[in-house]
């Protein structure tokens, strides 16, 4: 992937994204599958996989070659109740995040691209990989959503 369609990729999955966090209540509630997550409980974990996933980017930039923990989406999930935890809360933090993950990426995917880190589970990776990562994390999520809403 180059730049330009990261950067592209990154913006399309955050339009799509903000129009799911306008769902209506029945909406939200639906699921994809028998024991997935809703769309409610999917856009909350966008919102915190955002968060953790800017602050690693960040991280990778500013002090490369350190070792960064993966983070129990599961446990975050149930920690932090995505099944009621407030929506508009979550749309303005992604929202935000992901504006600054693709300032990031115009700046720094091709310059620093090659700086590595030591992801906790997975191993070596690249800042290019991170970004990379974001755009199709939350495409993958959107698909899920839209097999919720076709339920």
């Amino acid at each position: 992937m180059n730049k330009i369609q990261l950067i592209a990729l990154l913006q399309d999955t955050k339009t799509t994204t903000l129009y799911y966090f306008n769902l209506s209540e029945d909406e939200l509630s639906k699921s994809y599958g028998e024991g997935k997550w809703t769309i409610r409980q999917i856009l909350n974990h966008l919102a915190d996989a955002e968060t953790v996933l800017y602050d690693r980017i960040r991280r990778i930039i500013a002090v490369p070659k350190q070792v960064i923990w993966a983070f129990d989406q599961e446990a975050w999930a149930k920690q932090l109740h995505y099944e009621y935890f407030p929506i508009a809360i979550n749309k303005n933090i992604y929202s935000a995040v992901r504006e600054s993950i693709i300032y990031l990426a115009d700046e720094y995917y091709e310059p620093l691209g090659s700086n590595e880190f030591v992801h906790s589970e997975t191993g070596l990776r690249t800042l290019k990989e991170e970004f990379e990562k974001v755009a199709l994390h939350n495409q993958n999520h959107i698909h899920q959503i839209e097999l919720a809403l076709a339920r």
